[in-house]
């Protein structure tokens, strides 16, 4: 999401809106995709995304081959780099990618001549996410300009938290970041947000709260006292909720760690929750950037993408 401009934000959000009524339709396939061959190559665990990825190529007449890293040659020493010039090889359209190191994602469509899609990379972006949270909440809000929107949790190790920074900032929504000082990342003043350590400043009339994950598969070392600490100071229940809006929305991008960063009972308010929301838009997302990287295929006449 860093650099892209405001107008191609909006006309993906506009484009998603489509698509949700497709999915809602008794009949949910379209033929867009037809011929197309779609690869989704996850080098780290994930349901959501890689289901929705899936769903979203299959959705639009594309064929979906999800490749099982776990049994894969890279498990056998093979290269990031050999990997990709095997499945650039095998002539794919697109390949959706989620890897744990940052760059990872880059580094590969650098040595393909399909089209690539960042599905997540180590804790540097996660695009995808951020356009689904951002169609989550103008639905809801209708807009994202002059919003309050405040990330709360381990902001260090989060690559939704950065996605959602920069198009959140591109869109003219106020960002507040609400973490321990031990979860935020260096030079976090250069990312034009506001910084807060406690939930009762961070959250004040914001319309947002958005919760994040204790990754603690990235923690080398201990970064809270315990979970238990965590959850008093930096989870969300019922009684730190009221210092946002009265109608302010709760989010998560999963999977929720219910105790620690959220109490379940907020997670579940059909009132407050838009957390299933959050994953339905996340198809219609995902359709609309297979459907924009495949158009920009079929401009190029030597078949190479962008």
């Amino acid at each position: 999401m860093e650099g892209v401009p405001r107008e191609e934000i909006e006309a993906l959000l506009d484009l998603s809106e489509s698509y949700i009524e497709q999915n809602r339709q008794d009949d949910k396939k379209s033929s867009i995709l037809r011929g197309r061959t779609l690869i989704n190559v996850f080098f780290e665990n994930s349901t959501r995304t890689r289901t929705s990825f899936e769903l979203a190529g299959k959705r639009l007449g594309a064929d979906v081959i999800n490749m099982s890293v776990s049994s894969s040659a890279i498990k056998k020493g093979e290269t990031l780099i050999d990997t990709a010039m095997t499945l650039n090889a095998m002539h794919p359209d697109v390949l959706t990618v989620r890897h744990a190191d940052s760059g990872a994602v880059q580094l590969l469509s650098e040595k393909v001549t399909c089209s690539v899609l960042n599905a997540g990379d180590g804790s540097h972006e996660h695009p995808t996410q951020a356009l689904l949270d951002a169609l989550t909440i103008r639905r809801r809000k209708q807009q994202l300009d002059g919003l309050v929107v405040a990330i709360c949790g381990d902001i260090l190790h989060s690559r939704v938290a950065r996605s959602n920074i920069y198009l959140l900032n591109t869109m003219g929504a106020t960002v507040r970041l609400v973490a321990p000082k031990t979860l935020l990342p260096a030079a976090i003043d250069k990312f034009g947000v506001e910084v807060h350590h406690t939930m009762a400043n961070g959250i004040r009339d914001a319309d947002i709260i958005m919760m994040l994950r204790l990754q603690t598969e990235r923690m080398q070392g201990s970064y809270v006292p315990s979970t238990r600490e965590y959850f008093r100071f930096f989870g969300l229940d019922r009684e730190k909720l009221t210092a946002a809006k009265p109608d302010a929305l709760i989010m998560h991008p999963g999977p929720m760690n219910r105790g620690v960063e959220i109490d379940s009972e907020l997670a579940d308010d059909i009132h407050r929750s838009v957390i299933h929301e959050q994953v339905e838009m996340g198809v219609a997302v995902r359709m609309a950037c297979l459907d924009i990287v495949t158009r920009n295929l079929s401009r190029n006449t030597n078949g190479n993408g962008s």
